[in-house]
């Protein structure tokens, strides 16, 4: 039996000859997504993602129409939102007696600089010494009106540092208990003024469900 011969291109056979070579055809390469065909589609597409529907909590930015007409009716103006919030613990505990409205959640400015100016100082010597305080009127949630302070408070924290708020005492625990307050609530408080003279309404809020589509 003849060797099969080496040759530079392959092997020989036992006559001498080239075995022929069987060529493989290349398989389409698959069209591409962005190209076109007949019926304006493609096979190859991949499937889109369906759009998730997200839902939040919004809150309504204007004042009510009833404590408006109730401003109004004193001779109100200067209406201004001064803080949104939910009700901690201790603004509805009898305990603590207070509304906190921390200086970092105030939306817009509500004071003059000269009440600014008085709420800073503080009276008294060293034993003893008191914060300034100022007496506002404040309609309630129930539409009711009553007096109450405002007073600026120096929170110390446990690591050391401090931070400042301004605070309704007084007679918050009875606004909390007519009003039936609870805590994470959400409130807001609003600013407004007679004949120069700085007021306040406590207005509760509930949110609108609202969808966006991603």
């Amino acid at each position: 039996m003849k060797k099969k011969m080496k040759h530079d291109q392959g092997f020989l056979d036992d006559q001498g000859r080239f075995p022929e070579t069987t060529k493989i055809k290349k398989r389409p390469s698959p069209r591409s997504c962005y190209d076109d065909d007949d019926e304006g589609s493609c096979h190859e597409k991949k499937k889109r993602k369906r759009k998730k529907a997200t839902r939040y909590q919004q809150y309504p930015t204007d004042l009510p129409i009833k404590f408006r007409k109730r401003i109004t009716a004193l001779g109100g103006s200067d209406v201004a939102l001064v803080i949104h919030k939910c009700l901690f613990k201790t603004d509805v505990s009898s305990g603590h007696n207070r509304l906190s409205i921390p200086l970092n959640q105030i939306q817009q400015t509500f004071l003059t600089p000269q009440v600014t100016e008085m709420l800073n100082s503080v009276s008294g010597n060293n034993n003893q010494k008191r914060c300034s305080e100022m007496e506002v009127m404040l309609i309630e949630p129930s539409l009711h009106r009553d007096t109450i302070s405002l007073r600026k408070w120096e929170m110390k924290k446990a690591s050391g540092s401090s931070t400042s708020m301004y605070v309704l005492v007084g007679k918050w625990n009875s606004v909390a208990w007519r009003n039936a307050l609870r805590e994470d609530e959400t409130m807001q408080l609003w600013s407004f003024r007679i004949n120069s003279k700085l007021c306040f309404a406590l207005v509760k809020r509930r949110a609108r469900s609202c969808c966006f589509l991603f």
